[in-house]
């Protein structure tokens, strides 16, 4: 079912229908609680997510200047004007979650946040966290 909503979604977007992105103030902050920039950790990795002057609420929860969290893992910021895809390098956390556990492939790895809104599209502006590395053990 889930699929199914992302691949209405993602038509939608295409259709040009959901290509409104939802306003966001513009003193947002989206940033890592933990892991630190440039920390060497072993598995499994926690991951603490932090956001100031807007609230969380989960996918398909409409509310003023609120969104959910989805981690970029070893890839770049996808486009802002469309829903966030799901796959092994672009996480959702839809529910409102602001923590994750993880397991890493040992090595470098790039960890970025991206909030998303009711319907998984980049705020306006976008808010993200800037991009750290981390090397797990």
């Amino acid at each position: 079912m889930n699929k199914l909503i992302i691949l209405i979604l993602a038509l939608c977007a295409f259709s040009g229908y959901a290509q409104v992105r939802t306003p966001a103030p513009g003193n947002a902050e989206l940033y890592f609680i933990s892991p630190a920039d440039g920390a060497t950790l072993s598995n499994p990795i926690s991951i603490r997510f932090g956001l100031k002057n807007m609230g969380v609420a989960p996918a398909g929860i409409q509310y003023e200047n609120t969104g959910h969290h989805h981690l970029l893992v070893d890839t770049d910021v996808p486009p802002v004007n469309l829903p966030i895809i799901t796959d092994g390098n672009h996480l959702h956390f839809g529910k409102g979650q602001t923590e994750a556990i993880l397991d890493l492939s040992p090595g470098v790895h790039t960890l970025q946040l991206l909030l998303g809104d009711f319907v998984h599209i980049p705020h306006e502006p976008a808010v993200m966290s800037k991009q750290i590395t981390i090397t797990v053990e």
